[in-house]
C-alpha cells in the first residue's frame, strides 16, 4: 500500500453539518450512540443558512384556523399531488413539536405581542405559518442545532469531502473521504450512515446554492446501488438578485412577498393577476384592490378574510410568470421583474427584513426602502433525492438513511417555501432515530478490504498523476451553462437530447482534467473531483425531464405545455443503475390516499387527478 490513511470508528456517521444532519447527530447521540460529523465546509457554513425567510409549522399562533391538516392539504397542492403523502402527514403533525424544540434549545424566534413565536405568509400557504427570526431563520437554526449538537457529544471532521460509500453484503460498513486542507487520506468505519449532504443546483448557471451544493451526497448513493426519485423537478426559485453580474443567483426571501412585496413589469404593471391557475382561482385576490386590502388586514395584525395576493402563489408559478414577462418582452432592465416594498413603512421594512436591506444596500447600492428590486428566477432546490422509507429514512441499502434536501418524497412536484427548514428537523431527527437504533443491533465494525480502499485512493489521485490535460473549471463552467440552457425552467426533447450528448462529452473531458500538484490547499484538485457527480446527477435530471412528457411543477416542457393527469398524475420517476452499471429510469406510484386524508384535499383537484 502505497499511501497512507487513518481509520475511524463510529456507531453512526452523519455526511452533511445542515439543520438535517445536525438533528440526525443530535438524536442518534443522545441514544448513546458514538457520532462523528462529515462537513465540506466549515462547521456554521452549511447551505441550511441561507434559508431566510422561516419554518413551516401549523402553531397556529398568528391564525387559530390553521391546523396540520391544513398544512397537509398546502404541502399536497403545492407538490401537484406527486407528493409521498405518508411523509406530508408525518411533517405536518410534527413540525410545531420540532419548532417548540428548538425554543427549548434556545432559538430566540421573533414573537408576536402575546409573547408567542411569531409566523409570516409564504407562497402556497394558506395562513401565516413560517416561524421566523427576521429574514435569517436558517442562521439561527443552525446556530441552536450546533450549540446543542456540541453539548450532545460527536466529533466533527470540518473541510472533508467523501468520495465512497463502502458496502458489504447489501449493508453499508462505512466511507472513504479525504481532508480538503491537508489532502490526507481517511477510513470511516461506521455501523449506520445518515446522508445529509443537500442539493445540487450548482449543476446550473444561475443558481442560489452555495459551492458545496455539487450533488455528492446524490452521486454517493447512486453510486452505492439506492435509488433516485423525482429527479425531473427542479425549483427555480422565482426571486434571486440579478443584477450586478457578480451576485446574480442570490437568493431574495419570500418573505418579502409574504410582508406585501408587489412584483412589477418594465411597464410598471402588477402582473401575476394574469398568471393565477385554476386551482387557485378561488384563493387568490383578482384585484389590486383586494390584495392590498389582504396586506393592511395582516399588518394590522387582523386575521385575513381577503384573498391573497397573487404574489404569494407557488413558486413554480410565480417563476413561470416572470419568464413569460421576459418572453413578452416586458422584462426588467436585467431580464427579470421588479419587486417592490418600498411602499411599506421604511422602519418596518428595516425589522421585518433586516437581511434584504443591507444585502441589496451592500451587494447592489439600491435601498429597498425607496425602490424596487429587480430579480428574476434561480436554480433553488432540487424536489428529488434519494428514496427513503418513510417511517425510518432509510435507503434500499439496509444502514443508509438520508433527510433533508438529499432524500425525496416529501415536496412532490413544487416545494412550498418554508416546508424545507422544517424537513430538515422534522425527518433529521427520524433518520438518528433509526441509525443509532439500527447501529444498536450490529456488534462489531466489518472489515474494509484494502482493495477496495486502494482502488478508491488511485481515483482519487488520478488528476494530481497526470502531467497535463484541461482545466478543470472549464468544463464545470460548460457544464453549468449547458444545464441552464438545455435543462432549465423551460424544456423540450430536442434540447433534453442534446444535453444528454453534452453530458457524454463532458464526461470524456471530465477524464482528462488536470488537477494541479500538490494535495494541499489545492482547489483544483477539488474540483476536479466533483465533476463525475454533477455530470451523474445532471444526467439524471436530464433522463427523467425526457421521459416525463408534460408540465408539472418544477418541471416544464413546451412541447407538452399542459399536465396529463390521466397518464402522470400518479406516476413518480426512479433513476437506478442496472447491472452493467447503466443509468435506468422506471417508473412508479405511491399508494393510494386514505379516505380520512383525501377528505382534507380539494376534491375538484382530486377529481383531475383521478
Amino acid at each position: 500500500m502505497g499511501e497512507d490513511y487513518s481509520v475511524h470508528e463510529y456507531d453512526v456517521l452523519v455526511i452533511g453539518a445542515g439543520g438535517a444532519g445536525l438533528r440526525a447527530a443530535i438524536e442518534a447521540s443522545s441514544s448513546g450512540a458514538t457520532v462523528a460529523i462529515i462537513s465540506k465546509s466549515m462547521l456554521g457554513k452549511a447551505h441550511t443558512v441561507m434559508a431566510e425567510g422561516g419554518a413551516a409549522a401549523a402553531l397556529a399562533n398568528k391564525d387559530e384556523r390553521d391546523s396540520w391538516k391544513t398544512h397537509f392539504r398546502d404541502t399536497m397542492k403545492g407538490g401537484k399531488y406527486l407528493n409521498d403523502w405518508r411523509m406530508a402527514k408525518i411533517h405536518a403533525q410534527q413540525a410545531p413539536d420540532r419548532i417548540r424544540e428548538l425554543e427549548q434549545w434556545g432559538a430566540v424566534f421573533d414573537r408576536t405581542p402575546k409573547g408567542l413565536t411569531s409566523q409570516r405568509n409564504f407562497g402556497g400557504h394558506t395562513y401565516p405559518r413560517l416561524a421566523h427570526i427576521g429574514d435569517a431563520t436558517g442562521l439561527e437554526l443552525i446556530r441552536t442545532l450546533q450549540q446543542k449538537g456540541i453539548h450532545t457529544g460527536m466529533d466533527v471532521f470540518m473541510e472533508f469531502t467523501v468520495r465512497k460509500l463502502f458496502k458489504k453484503d447489501g449493508r453499508v460498513t462505512g466511507c472513504f473521504s479525504y481532508s480538503r486542507n491537508d489532502g490526507s487520506f481517511h477510513v470511516f468505519k461506521a455501523k449506520s450512515i445518515v446522508l445529509a449532504t443537500g442539493g445540487a443546483t450548482r449543476c446550473w448557471e444561475v443558481c442560489s446554492g452555495s459551492w458545496e451544493y455539487t450533488g455528492e451526497g446524490f452521486a454517493l448513493a447512486y453510486w452505492a446501488g439506492a435509488e433516485m426519485g423525482d429527479m425531473e423537478f427542479i425549483q427555480f426559485h422565482p426571486t434571486g438578485m440579478i443584477w450586478p453580474k457578480s451576485v446574480k443567483g442570490i437568493l431574495v426571501t419570500e418573505g418579502v412577498r409574504g410582508e406585501g412585496g408587489m412584483l412589477r413589469n418594465s411597464k410598471g404593471e402588477r402582473f401575476m393577476f394574469q398568471y393565477v391557475p385554476e386551482m387557485y382561482k378561488d384563493e387568490f385576490a383578482d384585484t389590486e384592490k383586494e390584495a392590498l386590502e389582504w396586506v393592511d388586514e395582516v399588518v394590522s395584525g387582523k386575521l385575513a378574510t381577503k384573498r391573497r395576493p397573487p404574489e404569494l402563489l407557488t413558486r413554480d408559478v410565480v417563476a413561470k410568470a416572470i419568464n413569460s414577462e421576459r418572453d413578452a418582452g416586458r422584462a426588467s432592465e436585467h431580464g427579470g421583474a421588479y419587486l417592490d416594498i418600498s411602499w411599506r413603512d421604511e422602519e418596518e421594512v428595516k425589522k421585518k427584513l433586516p437581511g434584504m436591506y443591507h444585502q441589496f444596500k451592500e451587494l447592489a447600492a439600491v435601498d429597498i426602502t425607496k425602490e424596487p428590486m429587480e430579480v428574476g428566477p434561480t436554480a433553488h432546490y432540487v424536489m428529488g433525492g434519494v428514496k427513503v422509507n418513510h417511517e425510518t429514512q432509510e435507503t434500499c441499502i439496509k444502514g443508509l438513511f438520508a433527510a433533508g434536501e438529499a432524500s425525496t418524497g416529501l415536496h412532490g412536484a413544487n416545494r412550498l417555501g418554508g416546508n424545507s427548514l422544517s424537513d430538515l428537523i422534522v425527518f433529521g431527527k427520524i433518520a438518528g432515530e433509526h441509525a443509532a437504533k439500527l447501529s444498536k443491533e450490529i456488534a462489531e465494525f466489518e472489515e474494509i478490504s484494502d482493495s477496495e480502499i486502494e482502488e478508491v485512493i488511485e481515483e482519487t489521485l488520478a488528476p494530481l498523476r497526470r502531467t497535463e490535460g484541461e482545466n478543470p473549471a472549464s468544463v464545470v463552467s460548460d457544464l453549468r451553462q449547458m444545464m441552464q440552457n438545455k435543462v432549465g425552467i423551460i424544456r423540450t426533447k430536442s434540447q433534453l437530447v442534446d444535453a444528454l450528448t453534452d453530458l457524454d462529452d463532458l464526461e470524456h473531458r471530465a477524464g482528462n482534467v488536470f488537477g494541479g500538484s500538490g494535495k494541499s490547499y489545492n482547489p483544483g484538485w477539488h474540483q476536479s473531483l466533483e465533476i463525475k457527480a454533477m455530470i451523474d446527477v445532471s444526467r439524471m435530471c436530464t433522463l427523467a425531464a425526457l421521459n416525463r412528457e408534460e408540465s408539472r411543477g418544477g418541471h416544464t416542457r413546451d412541447d407538452f405545455p399542459k399536465p396529463d393527469h390521466a397518464h402522470w398524475g400518479k406516476i413518480n420517476s426512479v433513476i437506478f443503475m442496472n447491472e452493467d452499471g447503466e443509468m435506468e429510469i422506471r417508473f412508479e406510484s405511491y399508494p393510494p390516499i386514505p379516505a380520512d386524508l383525501r377528505d382534507l384535499l380539494d376534491s375538484e383537484d382530486l377529481q383531475e387527478e383521478d
